[in-house]
């Protein structure tokens, strides 16, 4: 079984644990609705990315889906 030689120091210890620090998601707003969402990524509540309506088209032009 490996056993360390020395002990390691603490600011050796802190120094190798700095990368492990957790990071705070970015978040955007939407200057429209106010809805807060991941930038670069569609928003959920709204289905609107860049502009644009990609989720809930039907929604977004008044027609229900059509059942099958």
């Amino acid at each position: 079984m490996a056993v360390p030689k020395r002990r390691v120091s603490h600011a050796r210890k802190k120094r190798r644990q700095s990368h492990q620090a957790l990071a705070k998601p970015a978040l955007s707003i939407d200057k429209a609705t106010k809805s807060v969402h991941r930038p670069h990524h569609i928003d959920l509540r709204t289905g609107m990315y860049n502009g644009r309506q990609v989720l809930f088209k039907d929604d977004a032009a008044g027609e229900a889906p059509k059942p099958e």
